[in-house]
């Protein structure tokens, strides 16, 4: 009797067409640690497979015990780094492991303070309703509708983070470049950069990135001289090699930006998709602040993270191989019915709501609190400037699995 193949869950064009949740059930069913093959796809080389862990438990138990499953020995992308490049690559905090993560993590904890951070609570408040007022009106001398991705919640997104590093508002279109070319690498409109011998070139590569650390050493050395309250002033005076301040820029020029960045639209599509949810926030029955939770929780930003066996270890019942990747979904864990009753219900109330969305572990997002802010600010903003709101046409999405994105959203704006 021949044994079931699991359901891919490592093609990019599958999440093109959205999270794909009835593989991920079948999964944390059958095999909730299940071998996937890493076939060449889009350009990019074939790889040596890895074990998809998808129940929430065993998501949980893999982020939280770094010394089994490890950040550092192969980085924390899903793609095998050139081996020349892994020198490198592990400069970042999030691909490495304590105790050297624990001291990155501190020094730059005091440059991501909580007062430093709600301080901008009033000036993303004035954006939000700036950007939505604006939709608002392009969709009422049009025919009703607008796409909010891009003139407001990319906008919002890159604004609010320019504004905490401290990023000449000259420069901020540099960031969104820099963004896409990471981010967006799977998908078709974003052609990659070809080397040599005709294939892909890694965005996160020292060639690809050198016009950006150039730039972050150029604007630490100005904090230096013209301090200000921005991170990059933090940075800029903090114990850190030039590589670790290049790579803490990265890191948060990147996943600072696209966290929100992909967030706050996946929230809106929520929202339009569940008309009742939405009425009911309208109508003061939830607070902001947990719906954000639960729109965190159906909508998480990044699909999956990637760490390596340190050592054999069981996990679920399967052997895995000291070396051998373990990527944990982050979208399959918040909708494990064994911890989220009706998980696909937008619960806008749900508590407790231990969704993985930020991670957990040693290497839960440093910057949750900030994202959680912008996201609050947004929706409250969103509340008193729009009227309600419905789909007007589905998404586009990011092809990608790893950045749940969505390249366009466009909505009817009812009133």
């Amino acid at each position: 009797m021949s044994v079931p193949v699991p359901p891919d869950v490592f093609d990019p064009r599958l999440y093109g067409r959205g999270i794909p949740h009835d593989a991920y059930r079948e999964l944390r069913d059958r095999a909730p640690v299940a071998w996937q093959d890493e076939y060449e796809v889009l350009g990019w080389p074939a790889g040596p497979g890895f074990w998809a862990v998808t129940r929430h438990s065993d998501v949980v138990r893999v982020l939280k015990d770094a010394r089994t499953f490890s950040s550092h020995l192969g980085a924390t992308q899903l793609r095998d780094p050139d081996p020349a490049d892994l020198p490198f690559i592990r400069r970042m905090m999030l691909n490495q492991d304590p105790p050297a993560h624990g001291r990155l993590r501190r020094l730059v904890s005091r440059a991501f303070t909580p007062g430093r951070i709600d301080r901008f609570e009033a000036t993303a408040r004035r954006r939000a309703r700036d950007l939505l007022t604006a939709a608002y009106a392009t969709a009422r001398d049009g025919d009703g509708t607008v796409d909010v991705v891009h003139p407001v919640t990319d906008e919002y997104a890159l604004l609010n983070l320019t504004d905490l590093l401290g990023v000449p508002r000259s420069d901020r279109g540099l960031l969104l470049t820099w963004t896409e070319r990471v981010i967006a690498y799977q998908d078709p409109d974003e052609p990659p950069v070809l080397g040599p011998d005709g294939t892909p070139v890694n965005p996160r590569s020292p060639a690809m990135l050198k016009e950006m650390f150039d730039y972050a050493q150029g604007l630490a050395a100005y904090k230096r001289d013209h301090p200000g309250d921005d991170v990059m002033t933090s940075l800029a005076h903090a114990d850190l090699s030039d590589g670790e301040l290049e790579m803490f820029f990265f890191l948060l020029t990147v996943a600072g930006n696209d966290t929100v960045r992909s967030a706050a639209p996946g929230g809106m599509l929520a929202l339009a998709a569940q008309p009742e949810a939405q009425r009911g926030l309208r109508a003061g029955r939830f607070a902001v602040g947990t719906a954000v939770e639960e729109l965190l929780r159906v909508h998480p930003p990044v699909l999956h993270i990637r760490r390596t066996a340190a050592e054999e270890c069981v996990l679920h019942g399967r052997r895995v191989r000291r070396g051998d990747k373990v990527v944990v979904f982050h979208a399959s864990a918040n909708h494990d019915e064994r911890v989220f009753p009706d998980p696909h219900r937008l619960d806008l109330a749900r508590s407790p709501n231990p969704h993985v969305s930020f991670g957990d572990g040693p290497h839960v997002c440093l910057g949750a609190h900030f994202a959680r802010l912008q996201l609050r600010v947004l929706h409250e903003e969103a509340l008193r400037v729009l009227p309600p709101y419905e789909p007007a046409a589905p998404p586009r999405r990011l092809v990608s699995n790893f950045i749940n994105g969505l390249k366009s959203l466009p909505l009817r704006l009812l009133g």
